[in-house]
Order: structure tokens, then C-alpha cells, then sequence
């Protein structure tokens, strides 16, 4: 059985969110959750989040779900849109700069022995 959860919109950029969703891809889910606990970026607390949710999604669609069994199948991160602010700069002027978003999807499914 599988469960996904998606975070949308996340003040992150993906980049930086790939580097901590590489860690966690295939492996169990328990496994998944020290390494993100014990992991330290900013955006381990969020995709920590998003795998409970994930994890939760699981166990709502079956009944007899061994939660030990569930893996980490596929984790990605996409880019959201771009909000674009101003810096003031020397003279009068202003530098553009965009502030990235990042969609963050985690699927985890029962793993067959």
C-alpha cells in the first residue's frame, strides 16, 4: 500500500531541499526519520513533517499496515514559483533578487519481503 504527502509553497529553495531528500530516498521509514532527526539543515524539520504525513496517508489506506515495512520509494523536490524582491544598493539604486519556493513530494510504500 502506498501513502504520498506533498508539501507545497515551502520557503526553501530546491537546491538545498534536494541535498536533505537524497539522504532519504529508499531507505525505511524509521531509518528515514533518525537521519532527518539527527540531520543539520533547516529544511530537515519540514520533510521530517512531510514523511509523517506520508507514513500517516499509509496507515488510513490499510488496515493490517506493518509500519516497519514501509520504505521510501520515491522523494523528489520540484521548484515553485519565484518571488521577486528588491535590495536597496548604493546611490540610489536597487538590486533585483528572487526569493525561491520549493514542492516537496514524499511516496512510501509497504515493502514485500
Amino acid at each position: 500500500m502506498e501513502g504520498r504527502a506533498t508539501s507545497k509553497y515551502l520557503r526553501v529553495s530546491p537546491q538545498k531541499a534536494r541535498l536533505v531528500v537524497d539522504l532519504i530516498r529508499g531507505k525505511a521509514a524509521g531509518e528515514a526519520l533518525n537521519i532527518l532527526r539527527f540531520t543539520k539543515k533547516r529544511v530537515s524539520s519540514e520533510v521530517a513533517k512531510i514523511l509523517h504525513s506520508a507514513i500517516s496517508n499509509a496507515e488510513q489506506k490499510a488496515e493490517n499496515l506493518d509500519v516497519d515495512r514501509l520504505v521510501v520509494t520515491r522523494a523528489y523536490v520540484n521548484e515553485g514559483p519565484r518571488a521577486k524582491r528588491i535590495r536597496p544598493a548604493p546611490m540610489g539604486r536597487a538590486y533585483r533578487y528572487q526569493r525561491r519556493m520549493s514542492h516537496i513530494t514524499l511516496v512510501v510504500e509497504d515493502q514485500e519481503e
